[in-house]
């Protein structure tokens, strides 16, 4: 998944237990190998390679996904938009590369949710144009969370975390006490506010997860779809929510949109709340959280 996963449970049987976190990475390997751009014989790497010529079969999970995302494109009016990787990979952040300015303005045009053709009946996807691609990375790590908190459920467990990357999602408390979990500075390593949770989803999305700086300009991979830029108003989003694949996608949907519209979307929304740090390092709040319990280190 190309990031860094972690599974704490807690169960009687330690050898048991031991079986469980297996069966949850099991898990995340299985999505990856369906969902993984960087993965040849996966499933979106066939829709990247030939969905401008014929509709390819997707399967009904990946289609599902992409339901979802479209669902988050249209609510956010574009703002969330897997097609932006027509462009995002054309991005290599460790090599420290990105498309020319004249790359940019060319490939702009691909970055349109519109030009996705589904056939739910049939489970294939196309695209309307050439050079166009797809990348879950704003909502699969939350899907994956999802799927392995369900099955942990299922056998019996009652407290554990599940985490891919920035996304989290907890099973009651942590036996006891809430389980405390830290936003971090954008630009440091320390929290600069630490939640008490339990039974929730948590997502942060920063720009200082795959990027590069050159000229003192940071290229992150949080894309504008409108722009084919970096996005630039906010450094870190934080959305919780009662599943992972929201808050994934929603946590994504609010750095695009930046303080205001991003506000103004989770407000919007029942049983949603978000924390923004704009780019001059001030925090705001959702108005259900106008008055947070929140613990500060």
């Amino acid at each position: 998944m190309g990031t860094r996963v972690y599974v704490q449970l807690w169960h009687q049987d330690a050898q048991r237990a031991e079986v469980l976190l297996n069966r949850v990475m099991e898990e995340m390997e299985r999505i990856n190998q369906l969902m993984s751009p960087y993965i040849e014989t996966s499933a979106i790497s066939r829709l990247n390679r030939d969905g401008a010529s014929r509709s390819v079969v997707v399967g009904s999970e990946l289609f599902k996904l992409v339901q979802r995302s479209l669902y988050y494109s249209e609510r956010t009016n574009g703002a969330f938009d897997i097609t932006f990787a027509s462009l995002g990979n054309q991005f290599d952040y460790r090599k420290r590369v990105k498309p020319s300015e004249q790359t940019r303005q060319e490939t702009l045009p691909l970055i349109d949710y519109h030009g996705l053709r589904l056939d739910e009946k049939e489970m294939t996807i196309g695209f309307v144009k050439p050079g166009m691609r797809v990348d879950l990375g704003g909502i699969a790590k939350g899907y994956v969370v999802d799927n392995c908190i369900e099955l942990l459920r299922r056998h019996g467990i009652n407290h554990a975390i599940v985490t891919a990357g920035g996304d989290s999602r907890l099973i009651g408390d942590r036996r006891g006490r809430p389980w405390m979990l830290g936003i971090r500075h954008p630009r440091g390593d320390k929290h600069v506010i630490t939640l008490p949770l339990e039974s929730i989803a948590i997502s942060t999305s920063g720009d200082y997860e795959r990027y590069f700086v050159e000229d003192g300009v940071r290229y992150h991979h949080i894309i504008d779809p409108a722009k084919g830029k970096s996005a630039r108003e906010v450094i870190s989003t934080t959305v919780l929510a009662d599943r992972s694949i929201d808050a994934d996608a929603l946590s994504t949907s609010v750095f695009v949109l930046g303080v205001n519209k991003g506000l103004e979307l989770i407000n919007s929304m029942e049983g949603i709340s978000a924390i923004i740090i704009d780019k001059r390092g001030k925090v705001h709040y959702s108005d259900d959280l106008s008055d947070p319990a929140m613990q500060k280190p």
